[in-house]
């Protein structure tokens, strides 16, 4: 399983340039503030503790809607919250647009 790799000497850095947020350390997503397009650098915000992540999207993905921030295989658990929200369909990349095209609900 990899993990994005957070910023460390820009951990603090102004939030003004990020592109999305990540509610909780340890989610597997995180929900853009503006769109991104394929190829973009994108800068992204924990809200638990204001830290930073950068990853490349290799999706166009559209406001409110979340982009990897780990690679899963099939049918993992996929965390944001915190809490499990879903099941991967098929295998995940970081900076991978995540949507109902690969990604389940838990909830049933």
């Amino acid at each position: 399983m990899n993990v994005a790799t957070k910023s460390n000497s820009e951990d603090r850095q102004s939030t003004a340039a990020h592109k999305f947020l990540i509610h909780n350390k340890g989610d597997h997503v995180g929900v853009a503030t503006s769109d991104m397009k394929a190829g973009e650098r994108v800068v992204g915000v924990y809200m638990d503790d204001g830290s930073t992540v950068e990853v490349v999207s290799k999706g166009d993905v559209p406001l409110g809607h979340k982009i990897a921030l780990i690679q899963l295989e099939e049918n993992e658990p996929v965390f944001k919250y915190g809490i499990q929200i879903g099941l991967t369909t098929c295998k995940w990349e970081i900076g991978d647009y995540v949507h109902t095209h690969n990604i389940k609900t838990a909830r049933w």
